[in-house]
């Protein structure tokens, strides 16, 4: 034992034979990080096919994202969800919260599109249409324009403060908090009249719930597109958690060759790889210098990988510019990496019976759907009993139950609707005459039905009420209950 070490006062003191607890004294003290600290990427601008796809769907995603709420179908908003007035104005249709079931159908069939991309060409949605995506290429595509390349924001970042980066990072957050609050304005415009919330904005006078998702939805803009980034992708989104369940040895996916590119090593243009033993793969790292999450695609596939092909882009830059064959990384199949497979026999295998049975699926509930919203009629109605008076003798000597119906005008225009019922015999319904509810309202009206005293016998007895549309000859039946005291 090492007389130089700590023991503590009873060891010191116990006799021969006598066993003495040295304590262990750590040389210094270790903490460790429940995560692995995280560098700061700096993706470089790459051309190419897929980055202009990437930027083709940016286009396409905010021209329908912030289009859509100036939009107009007639007198109002093309589409709005308005809550408060419990309305969902989509194109020519208006919907009411009793048409759930159609929401319920939206994402039953968003749900099945998105395992059909992903089985047949992997993380197409996050590559190329997830607004986490899109508005860091927004984002990214500001900065490289106010403080320079890649090369350029290195260096800007890593020097001592000065007037210029002071200028540079400033303008940059400006622009990056115009463009999210416009985000957060566009987003509150799907719920409340954009054009109103406009005027209230530019008069001072929104609402505080307003306000409130304006700066909520643009705050989320900001810190997920501005400073989170690839983390996002990497920590909080679940899909890159699960999309293996949906992956198989036949679905696309960005792929490096090893059997082609290694052993990597850089040479001179116009070496022949073959007579150094060497693979096509020239070891410049472009491929990690141009991915949005900073992964190498050379080490295999990565949950971190969204799909979004640049580095397809950039290797194929490289390998035109060495005059060697294209696509060294490249959209492929595990089964067909393996086996060489040609492009022919590639799409023969993508469309194998699984992704067959999503198509079919897909389609029959999208036919479904539509046919359903093209045969719907637009009129609702709820029953509810008066539960003040279940029953009572009215002044003719008849019985009389009283009701309360919820009608739903789902059109753009003015309608009359006729009350009546049937289920009983000497059924009387009151009021008799139509009942007019203006466009896209809803009314409740009040009904009575009478029968002969004692014409009935006592308990409860089913009716149905029907209201046609006297204009459009739609009609619904609702049921109820007549109830006779004993």
């Amino acid at each position: 034992m090492d007389p130089s070490a700590p023991v503590s006062a009873a060891s010191a003191q116990a006799g021969p034979g006598t066993r003495k607890i040295i304590p262990i004294v750590p040389a210094e003290s270790e903490s460790v990080g429940l995560y692995e600290a995280s560098k700061k990427i700096y993706p470089r601008t790459v051309r190419g096919m897929f980055a202009r796809w990437r930027w083709g769907m940016v286009f396409l995603t905010q021209l329908l994202f912030y289009g859509l709420p100036w939009a107009q179908w007639g007198e109002r908003q093309l589409l709005l969800f308005d809550l408060a007035a419990r309305r969902f104005y989509v194109f020519g249709l208006v919907l009411y919260p009793q048409d759930l079931i159609y929401l319920s159908g939206l994402l039953v069939v968003s749900a099945l599109a998105l395992f059909l991309f992903t089985a047949v060409a992997g993380r197409l949605w996050c590559g190329y249409a997830c607004p986490q995506t899109v508005y860091t290429e927004i984002f990214m595509w500001v900065e490289h324009r106010i403080e320079g390349n890649r090369t350029a924001r290195m260096r800007l970042d890593g020097e001592s403060m000065s007037l210029e980066k002071l200028v540079k990072k400033w303008f940059k957050h400006l622009v990056w908090i115009g463009i999210a609050m416009w985000t957060g304005f566009s987003f509150v415009g799907y719920f409340t009249p954009i054009r109103e919330l406009g005027m209230a904005f530019l008069q001072t006078r929104m609402g505080s719930w307003e306000v409130f998702w304006v700066f909520f939805y643009g705050f989320a803009t900001y810190g997920n597109a501005g400073f989170m980034r690839e983390q996002v992708c990497k920590y909080m989104c679940p899909y890159a958690r699960f999309q293996s369940a949906m992956f198989d040895r036949d679905t696309l996916i960005v792929s490096y060759d090893p059997k082609r590119g290694e052993p990597r090593a850089p040479r001179r243009k116009g070496i022949d790889p073959r007579s150094m033993a060497l693979g096509d793969c020239i070891d410049c790292g472009l491929c990690v210098q141009v991915c949005p999450t900073g992964i190498d695609i050379r080490q295999g596939l990565q949950h971190e990988c969204i799909g979004c092909g640049l580095c397809v882009d950039a290797c194929d830059t490289v390998m035109q510019k060495m005059a060697y064959a294209p696509r060294l990384i490249r959209y492929d199949t595990q089964n067909g990496m393996e086996a060489g497979w040609s492009r022919r026999q590639l799409l023969r295998r993508v469309l194998r019976p699984r992704v067959l049975v999503y198509s079919a699926i897909l389609s029959l509930l999208v036919i479904g759907l539509l046919a359903s919203l093209v045969a719907r009629t637009p009129l609702k109605v709820d029953v509810v009993r008066d539960r003040a008076s279940l029953a009572r003798i009215v002044e003719d000597g008849r019985l009389e139950n009283v009701y309360r119906l919820q009608i739903m005008n789902a059109t753009e225009e003015p309608r009359d609707y006729r009350i009546a019922a049937h289920g009983i015999e000497e059924l009387r319904v009151s009021p008799g005459e139509p009942v007019t509810i203006g466009a896209a309202e809803s009314r409740w009206v009040a009904v009575r039905l009478q029968v002969p005293y004692g014409a009935v016998p006592a308990g409860s007895h089913t009716v149905h009420f029907d209201i046609r549309d006297e204009r459009g000859g739609f009609q619904v039946s609702e049921k109820a209950v007549f109830l006779v005291p004993r």
